[in-house]
């Protein structure tokens, strides 16, 4: 199939579909039950145009109008309560899945960093200081002392919900820099993630070292399986965003990056759900001291395996149907 033969065949449709979509909302409305096949159709002619390697203006024109069609086709479903659940049980962890290269290379960096360091610190139990400021070691000291003042808690809070808010502004900071890293060729993906990865590592290390690891491992392993995931995954979603800047595919930088932006999206927005809920049990379930040991880590355990089945196999029977749909 020739670039040539192709548009000569397709183009009267694209430019019905282009109306279409900027037309009137009362236009778009006579023709709503058909606006699916169409939106079919048009995705279908992106994939021949990519498949075939046409020009890249073409495929620009046609990933356009694929995307002003899908902002008409679930705009009005965006803010429902059906869309929300249909985004949790299928949305974003099949994006997760979709995006596996760069998922894998964010879980190799920021737990590879984390073991090297723990094992190295273990070994020389003194590096921690060259890695962490004094004034954050002793802070991390006084809240694992179970004889100290700010056990289990922050210095600068003292109620749960005090917490809660804390560790909401702490965890969506950290994870919208390391999504915002991407930008920068995804070198500041890389950077920030590197970093959090060494500190994990030196400061559990550390605990150990000092003696504190009896409160430090339960307290943690409560809400880890949340926060440390929804940290890959900011950093998955960013490391998308510098990929996209230099494999273009064919398409101008700039609509590269926006594609990027798509498929990054439901990541990043995933990754906000599962921070909030980290803060959730951060504040009201891990600082539980009095529980019994055993039913802390068994719950934290049950957490590292909702978390990895969800991402594993949540949305899977969906995606098969809507691929045999199309």
């Amino acid at each position: 199939m020739t670039q040539q033969s192709f548009v000569k065949r397709r183009e009267s449709f694209w430019n019905e579909f282009d109306a279409l979509v900027k037309g009137s909302k009362l236009k778009r409305s006579a023709n709503a039950a058909r606006f699916p096949r169409r939106y079919r159709e048009l995705t279908q002619d992106l994939n021949t145009a990519r498949a075939h390697g046409f020009d890249p203006s073409l495929i620009e024109r046609l990933n356009s109008l694929v995307q002003e069609g899908n902002q008409i086709l679930y705009s009005r479903r965006s803010w429902s309560l059906k869309a929300g659940a249909k985004f949790i049980l299928s949305g974003f962890p099949c994006a997760v899945r979709s995006q596996w290269r760069s998922l894998l290379a964010a879980l190799l960096l920021f737990y590879g960093m984390a073991v090297f360091f723990a094992v190295l610190n273990i070994r020389y139990p003194e590096m921690v200081f060259r890695i962490a400021a004094p004034d954050m070691v002793h802070s991390m000291e006084q809240m694992y002392d179970p004889q100290s003042l700010n056990f289990l808690k922050p210095r600068e809070v003292r109620h749960d919900a005090d917490m809660f808010g804390y560790y909401i502004y702490n965890n969506i900071s950290i994870a919208f820099c390391i999504f915002a890293g991407g930008i920068l060729f995804g070198i500041g993906s890389i950077f920030i993630l590197m970093i959090n990865g060494i500190t994990l590592g030196t400061i559990a290390a550390h605990m150990v070292n000092s003696g504190f690891g009896e409160t430090f491992f339960p307290f943690v392993i409560g809400h880890s399986s949340f926060e440390l995931t929804a940290i890959v995954l900011s950093a998955q979603a960013g490391l998308l965003l510098g990929f996209r800047f230099f494999v273009t595919k064919g398409l101008t930088r700039s609509a590269s990056l926006k594609c990027a932006g798509e498929s990054a999206l439901p990541i990043i927005a995933g990754a906000a759900v599962m921070l909030v809920i980290a803060a959730t049990v951060e504040a009201f379930w891990s600082s539980r001291h009095e529980l019994p040991i055993a039913i802390r880590y068994a719950a934290g355990a049950a957490g590292w395996v909702l978390v990895l089945c969800y991402l594993t196999f949540a949305g899977r029977s969906s995606s098969s149907k809507e691929m045999q749909l199309r």
